[in-house]
C-alpha cells in the first residue's frame, strides 16, 4: 500500500500540475450540462434522468482522454525503466496510477452535482434515483478507465493508446444495443458483458450486488491483463 500511495499522489500531483485535468474536465462539464439542460427544458420534468443518460456516452472519450498518457507517457521517456527497476509489483504502479484516474473521474463527476441542487429549487426531486445515478455512474466510469489502463500499457503512444481505449470503450458500450443482431444463444453472455446494462439497472435506483461484483470482477479482470502485459514488455 505505501508504494501504491506514493504513485497514487504523484500522479494526481501531475494531473492538476499540468493543463490536462483542467480541460478535460471543463469540456467533460460543458458538454454534459448544455445536453442536460437542453433536454431537461424539453422533458418539463424535475429529474436526472437525461443527465445519467449522456454521461455514459461522454465517457468514451473522457475516459481514454484521463488514461492515455499513464503509461504510454512513461514507455516514451523511458521513465517505465526506472519504474520496473525499483522494488514494485506492477499490480501496485498500474493500482496507484488508476486510482488517481478514478479521482479525478469522481470529482469531475461530482462537480456535477449543482445541477441537482437547482432542478430540486424548480420542482420535487427524488433524490433516490439520483444517488443511485451517481454510484452507477461512478462504477461505470471504472470500467471504462480499466480499459483505458490496458491500451495506455500496450503502447507507447499516446494518441494510439486513445484511440485503442475509445474503440474498446465503445465496443463495450454497445454490446447490449446490438442483442437483436445477434444469435439467441449469445444474447445473454453479450448482454452481461455490456458495461452500460449494468449501468441502467443501477441507476433505477436498486443497487443489486450481482451489478457491483460485475463491475469489481471486470475492473480486476482487466487490471489483471494489464499486469500480465506490463510483464511482458518487462522480458522484451
Amino acid at each position: 500500500m505505501k508504494y501504491i500511495w506514493s504513485i497514487y499522489k504523484k500522479e494526481l500531483r501531475s494531473y492538476f500540475n499540468s493543463p490536462v485535468a483542467y480541460i478535460v474536465s471543463t469540456v467533460f462539464l460543458l458538454l454534459s450540462g448544455w445536453m442536460f439542460f437542453q433536454q431537461f427544458f424539453l422533458m418539463g420534468q424535475a429529474s436526472m434522468r437525461a443527465l445519467f443518460g449522456i454521461m455514459p456516452m461522454l465517457f468514451i472519450f473522457f475516459s481514454p482522454a484521463i488514461t492515455m498518457r499513464l503509461l504510454a507517457e512513461e514507455k516514451k521517456t523511458g521513465t517505465i525503466e526506472l519504474l520496473m527497476s525499483l522494488p514494485v509489483r506492477n499490480i501496485d504502479i498500474l493500482m496507484g496510477k488508476y486510482l488517481a484516474a478514478l479521482s479525478l473521474l469522481v470529482i469531475t463527476v461530482l462537480l456535477t452535482v449543482p445541477y441537482g441542487l437547482v432542478i430540486s429549487f424548480i420542482g420535487p426531486l427524488d433524490w433516490g434515483p439520483v444517488i443511485g445515478g451517481y454510484i452507477g455512474i461512478v462504477f461505470l466510469g471504472a470500467g471504462y478507465l480499466a480499459l483505458g489502463m490496458l491500451t495506455s500499457t500496450a503502447t507507447s503512444n499516446q494518441i494510439i493508446a486513445f484511440i485503442l481505449g475509445l474503440a474498446l470503450c465503445f465496443v463495450f458500450f454497445i454490446m447490449d444495443k446490438i442483442l437483436p443482431f445477434l444469435p439467441d444463444f449469445s444474447v445473454t453472455f453479450f448482454q452481461y458483458l455490456s458495461l452500460d446494462y449494468h449501468f441502467n439497472n443501477i441507476a433505477r435506483g436498486v443497487i443489486d450486488t450481482r451489478d457491483v461484483i460485475f463491475y469489481l470482477s471486470f475492473i480486476a479482470g482487466t487490471m489483471t491483463i494489464s499486469s500480465f502485459a506490463m510483464e511482458s514488455e518487462t522480458w522484451r
